[in-house]
């Protein structure tokens, strides 16, 4: 086996962020990474590092460049019924920003179903209420080089146990663009305008839509991974169509078909606006004259959204197995989950069919990621800007902590191309979003990074193989 140096390089120690992440429960003990109450989430081009505690209630932003230097910790405004952090993800944020920087924000998830935005400074851009549940998961997902004839638009979707929530990446835009040029006028409000400013009603609603998937169970993790047809002998309508796949414990694997449409007549809308706008006005009245009532001290929390039509489409049973984790590859045409038994199970979400399985990997995690096999670097003095994405081949990284190694299997059915030996306490970690930007001809491959929480190395993996 080839010495670890060999096949990865240092990007960053990050020493001088101790203090940062000692808020996260950094030095606590010996493998604090392991917590599965420690989240992390790699921004674009591993420019900067989130870490986040539940049971400490703190985010932690983390900037790679100078070794951690100038990070900053946040504790989110949260009451006593909004929960504790459960999920970050990095979302992209079009704002004007200097010439060859890309403008990120950062989405936090509680375990009662909250969803806030922050910025690198952190600041909250926005605070809504999505699902009375924990959120499992947050994952942005980029579309435009997605293999499907209409891969659709950019997408934030958020995960609870048996439903899945989804914000279209254009109106998510809109949202933060608002709120980012909200932020400056609003820090300069005194104490009480900003405690009513990080509640809920302070912001504008987030368009979403929500379905119910816990036709099969409740999920432990799920993902959205593409546009799919519409049911047979349905009319054909603007309406979208998308394919969820999750997995569970009553369900190893399970796929449904989401619709945009509500399954609601023009009448039944009509009427539900009406008896909206009907109370509301009733309620308007009341509170005119009956004034010497006591207003709440508490504000009741928005009722949920409601679902979405969801259609099930198959399922695998297999008991005691359970699944456990779900990574999308980047054109969402295959899916590796991992479950209860120590096996890691390749999807082809498309044709919903196995088409590969692994054993031995119990308390595994998996990546996608993009691999040179036997490249001449030395035909190429340049760096990677010539290569392009027909150059790269798709390849499936496996974190076995019980091993102590990381492998890399080629994909669909190539052989294991590489092993590396890792330390306890570490943590693979992918950018959300590559950025593909027109200013530049080459093509920015799938990259996956090893995160020593002990140590503070942060390191990424050589695309060079062979």
């Amino acid at each position: 086996m080839a010495p670890r140096g060999h096949h990865l390089t240092e990007v960053a120690l990050l020493a001088s962020a101790s203090g940062c992440l000692a808020a996260a429960g950094a030095g606590e003990r010996e493998g604090w990474l392991d917590d599965p109450a420690v989240v992390a989430s790699l921004g674009p081009r591993a420019r900067d590092l989130a870490v986040a505690s539940a049971a400490r209630s703190v985010l932690a932003i983390i900037p790679i460049a100078g070794g951690g230097g100038g990070g900053i910790t946040v504790k989110p405004a949260l009451g006593p019924d909004e929960g504790r952090i459960s999920a970050v993800e990095w979302v992209p944020l079009d704002v004007g920003v200097a010439e060859g920087e890309e403008g990120v924000a950062l989405a936090v998830g509680t375990d009662a179903g909250w969803l806030l935005f922050y910025t690198l400074a952190g600041d909250l851009l926005h605070k809504q209420s999505i699902y009375p549940a924990k959120i499992l998961k947050l994952n942005f997902s980029e579309r435009k080089e997605n293999a499907w004839e209409d891969s659709g638009s950019d997408e934030l979707s958020v995960i609870f146990p048996g439903v899945i929530a989804r914000c279209d990446g254009a109106d998510l835009q809109i949202m933060l663009q608002k709120s980012f040029q909200e932020v400056k006028p609003r820090m300069w409000k005194d104490k009480f305008e900003q405690e009513d400013a990080d509640d809920e009603s302070s912001f504008e609603r987030m368009p979403l839509q929500i379905w119910n998937v816990s036709k099969f169970g409740s999920c432990a993790d799920a993902a959205i991974v593409g546009l799919m047809p519409p049911p047979l002998l349905e009319l054909q309508s603007s309406q979208r169509h998308y394919c969820a796949i999750t997995v569970g414990e009553d369900a190893v694997v399970s796929a449904y078909r989401l619709s945009e449409d509500r399954g609601r007549s023009l009448v039944g809308a009509i009427l539900s606006r009406g008896v909206a706008a009907t109370f509301s006005t009733i309620s308007s009245l009341s509170k005119i004259l009956w004034r010497s009532e006591p207003s709440p001290t508490k504000k009741p929390r928005p009722k949920p959204q409601s679902f979405a039509k969801t259609s099930p489409l198959t399922c695998l049973k297999d008991s005691p197995r359970k699944g456990e984790r779900l990574t999308l590859s980047p054109s969402g045409t295959l899916a590796a989950i991992t479950d209860s038994l120590g096996r890691i199970l390749l999807l082809d979400t498309r044709a919903l069919v196995a088409v590969r399985l692994w054993k031995g990997y119990r308390d595994a995690s998996c990546l996608f990621v993009e691999m040179l096999l036997n490249k001449d670097k030395a035909s190429s003095s340049s760096t990677h800007l010539e290569y392009t994405k027909s150059d790269y081949c798709l390849c499936l990284a496996i974190h076995a902590p019980r091993k102590g190694i990381i492998e890399v299997w080629q994909m669909r059915t190539g052989p294991r191309i590489l092993a590396i030996p890792c330390p306890k306490g570490s943590r693979i970690l992918q950018p959300s979003t590559r950025f593909s930007s027109s200013l530049f001809s080459s093509y920015t491959p799938l990259e996956v990074y090893l995160f020593n929480g002990d140590s503070g190395q942060l390191s990424v993996l050589n695309r060079h193989i062979g």
